[in-house]
């Protein structure tokens, strides 16, 4: 039996066991707690108050029928331990962003980010009308799990360094975090790259274990701190131009909610989606102004280093093609892309061009 089939068999018991103790007394009162775990520590922000607004509106649109007990990252399992212990049954859902998880199956980068990819908008265009959904539900129930959208950063910062990037080759033996295909791409320009979650990111750049960082945006940094440590700050990164955290649910548990519940669920994921990205919106320009205003130079990779992370990302992205479900996926994610694009670069990227042109923005 490979890993895959084994890890199906495991989880499926798993599962059962863990919905049949979570349902029992449940079934009886009409009520059930659903533990979600996160792959955030507890305050980060932005991140942990997506996980948080899930918890909080299924418990209130269910009336309590579902009450969700939200476990920050350590608090229960750790941050890169959540998609093993909701396949496994250990918990009942995980807020999360899923590129941490590569190493269950390449194709997750889809459904979280990958360098030089979708949008917000784009993104919500393939998963609702494109026939991202149906993929997303082929790859995770490989694992005994059910996904959801629920929460968007919109594009992210370029990171934190502590020296300029001038050349390609500036990153040669550079120690960076950068998680998924973003980091592999790093990798590819000769960085050590780094994949840590959230909440130890401050203490690894401040202690000199890593050189630089990205996280998020102006907001959810300067909450973290990073300002603190370095004041070179890159503030378009071409990594997560819209990435995508999911809430994603143990399949049987799910299987074993009311119609309604499910239902529940699906729309409080949709509603996070929305109201996660324009949390991010409403808190990045100030925030940008404040670390500026504190001394943060703001800068842009040069052409060249723009150049290098293209021709790494072409490489990176073709290298798991011998994989059947990841070549759909990858096939449906482009086609889907390039139209949205097409579109939007007639549309909005001229308005948006035009309007802060005439209008002096």
């Amino acid at each position: 039996m490979d890993r895959r089939s084994f890890l199906r068999a495991s989880t499926a018991g798993g599962a059962a066991a863990a919905a049949t103790a979570l349902a029992a007394p449940a079934v009886a009162q009409g009520r059930r707690t659903l533990t979600l775990v996160t792959t955030w520590g507890r305050g980060l922000a932005g991140v942990h108050d997506s996980a948080q607004y899930c918890a909080d509106q299924i418990t209130a649109a269910t009336d309590g029928e579902l009450t969700v007990e939200l476990k920050a990252a350590g608090e229960l399992v750790g941050a890169f331990e959540v998609f093993d212990a909701v396949s496994a049954g250990q918990a009942d859902m995980y807020h999360g962003v899923d590129y941490y998880f590569l190493g269950q199956h390449p194709a997750l980068s889809f459904f979280s980010q990958v360098p030089f990819g979708m949008n917000f908008m784009e993104y919500a265009n393939w998963i609702y009308h494109e026939g991202g959904a149906e993929l997303s539900d082929e790859l995770y129930s490989i694992f005994g799990l059910k996904a959801f959208p629920a929460g968007n950063t919109g594009p992210q910062s370029g990171g934190w360094f502590k020296k300029e990037i001038n050349s390609p080759e500036d990153f040669q033996g550079l120690k960076f975090r950068m998680p998924g295909q973003g980091g592999q791409v790093l990798g590819k320009l000769g960085a050590s790259v780094q994949n840590l979650p959230g909440a130890e990111v401050y203490q690894a750049l401040s202690s000199g274990a890593i050189d630089g960082t990205e996280w998020i945006g102006p907001w959810a940094d300067e909450k973290a701190g990073f300002q603190e440590i370095t004041k070179t700050y890159y503030t378009a990164g071409f990594h997560e131009p819209g990435p995508n955290l999911n809430l994603t649910m143990n399949l049987e548990v799910f299987e074993s909610l009311t119609p309604a519940q499910q239902k529940i669920v699906e729309q409080v994921a949709r509603a996070s989606n929305i109201w996660t990205m324009s949390l991010f919106m409403a808190n990045n320009s100030a925030a940008l102004q404040r670390l500026q205003s504190g001394g943060v130079k703001l800068v842009e990779f040069p052409d060249s280093v723009w150049d290098a992370f293209g021709a790494a990302a072409k490489e990176v992205m073709e290298e798991p093609m011998g994989d059947e479900l990841y070549a759909k996926c990858f096939e449906s994610f482009n086609t889907s892309m390039r139209s949205s694009a097409q579109w939007i670069s007639r549309s909005e990227g001229a308005f948006s061009a035009q309007r802060n042109r005439v209008m002096g923005l």
